[in-house]
């Protein structure tokens, strides 16, 4: 069974820049479609990013141009690089996986395209 764990969340101020990682277990990484969630206080989870192939990905309109996707098929891991923050990207954050049954993904930012998530790490953004 695939297993998630996301670490590095802590709290920053305003305009700083984080990286949190999300260490996958039990199959390899490849196998899998990977995106990142995040959901505020009193909120939806929303969709922030997700890998259609190395080096491409879907990002949320909120997020473009300030977050960055990645993984390491090496290390089995997720990452999502966050500049500029702001207060609104306060949340709590997801990485979730889904089986790539269909040898390709398609960067989905829906959480039900997704079957396995992780807990969470904390995100918090002080202006």
């Amino acid at each position: 069974q695939l297993h998630l764990v996301e670490s590095g969340g802590t709290s920053v101020e305003s305009g700083g820049s984080l990286e949190i990682s999300c260490e996958v277990s039990g199959a390899p990484l490849g196998r899998f479609c990977l995106g990142w969630f995040r959901q505020a206080p009193g909120k939806g989870r929303e969709g922030v990013a997700a890998l259609i192939r190395e080096n491409t990905a879907r990002y949320s309109e909120s997020v473009e141009g300030r977050f960055t996707i990645s993984q390491s098929n090496a290390k089995g891991a997720l990452y999502l690089r966050m500049n500029d923050l702001k207060p609104e990207d306060t949340a709590m954050y997801f990485c979730a996986a889904a089986e790539n049954i269909r040898g390709s993904c398609s960067g989905s930012l829906k959480q039900y395209d997704y079957y396995d998530w992780g807990q969470g790490t904390q995100v918090t953004v002080s202006s």
